[in-house]
């Protein structure tokens, strides 16, 4: 029997002093339930977990709650206002997470969020060939795409960096289709 985890607490975000905070969507919502998808795997894992873009927070939360307390939780973000609300959600949900304001894109603001540049891949391309030497030998690398995005491609990219790559979870918003591609060591 598997076990649910509930969604975290984030009604701050996108309010108040949060109102230039990426809001939770549904790119959060499909990695969140693909992280609940593999919670028995991720239980065994990390001792670190980094998540590049935490906006609110809320996936690094959720991931936290399944992992629990025994990790290190890095939430990267370019907007301060972003280290800020996350900071809020995981005082909110009662986990321990550590906001870090860094930049791969040029912008602090929550235009950052969709400076994708081309086909939507500025940031991505940044850091794709890092993954391979920041991952652990039994660590996983989630990524949020759409389809713009050239999921195929993502995963023969990092193939030929070692990592074995598959879409573990996918679905439709408006007319974007999404998918959760997960990583880990050939």
């Amino acid at each position: 029997m598997s076990t649910s985890y509930p969604t975290p607490v984030y009604s701050h975000a996108g309010r108040g002093d949060f109102r230039d905070v990426y809001e939770p969507a549904e790119d959060s919502f499909l990695l969140i339930d693909a992280l609940e998808k593999d919670a028995e795997r991720l239980q065994l894992l990390p001792c670190l977990c980094l998540e590049v873009g935490s906006g609110s927070g809320v996936v690094s939360a959720f991931l936290a709650s399944v992992v629990g307390p025994s990790a290190l939780y890095l939430c990267t973000d370019v907007n301060p206002a972003a280290a800020q609300c996350t900071a809020k959600t995981a005082s909110c949900n009662k986990v321990s997470l550590q906001p870090v304001i860094t930049s791969l894109v040029g912008s602090t603001g929550i235009e950052a969020a969709w400076a994708g540049g081309e086909r939507g891949r500025e940031v991505t391309d940044r850091f794709l060939p890092v993954v391979a030497q920041l991952l652990s030998s039994r660590g996983l690398f989630y990524l949020i795409t759409i389809a713009e995005n050239d999921p195929e491609d993502i995963i023969r990219l990092l193939g030929k960096c070692g990592l074995r790559g598959e879409s573990c979870l996918s679905t439709r918003a408006g007319n974007e289709r999404l998918s959760v591609l997960r990583f880990h060591r050939s």
